[in-house]
């Protein structure tokens, strides 16, 4: 029999289960990691994965129907290029952290743990989510201790290229490699994308001879980096001839990039606000990337070769760098240099004539430092650092492994003024070919009448 004492009893008993439950909602909810559901195998995916140079994406399982993932906020050492180790702040054992890759549609459920030695919060940079979601510490949820888990959950009604990032002591904690990618496909793609890659762009300013980055410096950096590397240490962007490429780029570092790629010309397609209409679509071989945002580049890779690709402002593509004495350029320095040795041991005069040559001097460095400006290519030093790798694109692939040094065709490189030419075969014998469609074939240069690629020498 229901009493009134029963009916207050059960009434009480609702409203309570029905507080809780939007109380879950409200802000992402904190739970043991003790008891969060173990992950299961990770099933398959259902479309094409991007690449994170010297990088990864982040496995994923089915849980309660949600596409579920998990991060932990940790301290984490990054190599970034061999004989220099950074102390930063990263997920999941690096930075930036594993890339997010989800479908439009899809319904996820994200663990995040803290354990960094303060609390930290997770944006969803671009996504479209409930408030409740957002992951900005004190507006819209706690701060997440140290030791403590929050599970966030939205639908994603979107696709794009988005990121992650904490909104808690931003300062520290973006400046120490707290950053990924969060990428949604589409549900309906309108392209075939065969060559996906996802660079973040970051800067730092660690003391040569140190090895943790000084999050108060404002403008002075000396650092510059793809994904948290630094050239030599960057993997090459490798693709086969024909295919059709993107390059997703976001940056959370305090300066604008303007990225450059060589041999090909592109369209800038999207932001992290979306999809460009084609229309609208941007020509470029350049393309600024500023402060907090995305930038989705495609292009067709019809020309093969070993193609630099760099942020564009000088000192970027250079390692630590000290600003700290005079421009010696067009100074004599005659006489000077010796008498100098005789009082400081291993002393050597800058920059009277430019910096070039450095890249092969071997000065001694301190320790956990690297040099300027550095890599050997195969006609001698490269002279870069920083924000540098090559795109590089061949015709026959048998992997996405570093396929070495480009061979150029013979007699297609410059030559010294007054030097021989080198013999080429008559016009009339050169045959050209599409890579794309083989059975087009022709006497002389000029674009496929299937396709639109250039025509090739044909081998």
């Amino acid at each position: 029999m229901m009493t009134r004492r029963k009916m207050v009893l059960s009434t009480s008993a609702l409203l309570a289960g029905s507080a809780a439950f939007f109380q879950r909602l409200r802000f992402a909810r904190a739970v043991d990691p003790a008891t969060a559901p173990a992950p299961a195998s990770q099933p398959a995916r259902p479309y094409t994965p991007v690449t994170t140079p010297n990088g990864s994406s982040l496995p994923w399982t089915i849980e309660d129907g949600c596409k579920t993932f998990r991060l932990t906020a940790e301290p984490v050492k990054r190599e970034f290029a061999p004989g220099m180790t950074v102390n930063c702040w990263g997920y999941n054992g690096q930075t930036p952290g594993p890339t997010i890759e989800a479908v439009e549609g899809d319904r996820v459920r994200i663990y995040l743990t803290n354990k960094l030695p303060e609390p930290t919060s997770i944006h969803w940079h671009g996504i479209i989510l409930p408030n409740a979601m957002d992951g900005v510490s004190g507006v819209t949820q706690p701060h997440i201790q140290p030791g403590e888990t929050y599970i966030y959950e939205f639908t994603l009604k979107q696709h794009g290229s988005q990121m992650y990032h904490p909104h808690s002591d931003e300062m520290t904690q973006m400046a120490m490699g707290m950053q990924g990618f969060f990428i949604i496909h589409p549900k309906n793609p309108t392209r075939i994308i065969h060559r996906d890659f996802c660079i973040f762009l970051q800067e730092w300013f660690v003391e040569p001879g140190s090895s943790t980055p000084n999050p108060l410096i404002m403008t002075d950096f000396n650092l510059f980096t793809f994904n948290s590397r630094v050239f030599p240490g960057t993997d090459p962007l490798v693709v086969k001839t024909g295919q059709r490429v993107r390059i997703r780029l976001a940056n959370l570092s305090m300066d604008s990039h303007p990225i450059h790629f060589h041999g090909h010309q592109g369209w800038t397609t999207a932001t992290d606000g979306g999809p460009i209409p084609q229309s609208a679509w941007w020509p470029a071989t350049t393309v600024n990337v500023p402060s907090g945002t995305t930038r989705d580049i495609e292009f067709v890779a019809d020309n093969p070769g070993d193609w630099a690709f760099h942020c564009h402002k000088n000192h970027h593509a250079m390692n630590a760098m000290a600003h700290d004495f005079p421009n010696m350029i067009g100074v004599d320095q005659s006489g000077v240099a010796e008498r100098v040795s005789s009082l400081v041991p291993g002393y050597m005069p800058m920059s009277t004539n430019g910096m070039g040559g450095m890249g092969s001097m071997h000065m001694p460095l301190p320790k956990n430092t690297l040099p300027m400006m550095t890599g050997t290519g195969p006609f001698g030093p490269i002279e870069m650092g920083g924000m540098f790798t090559l795109l590089k694109v061949r015709d026959s692939l048998s992997s996405y492994d570093d396929p070495g040094h480009y061979a150029q065709p013979p007699g297609s490189a410059p030559r010294r003024a007054g030097a021989p030419a080198a013999s080429a075969p008559s016009s009339e014998a050169v045959l050209y070919t599409c890579p794309m469609h083989p059975q087009i074939v022709q006497n002389g240069p000029g674009k496929c009448p299937l396709c639109g690629m250039t025509l090739r020498v044909k081998k």
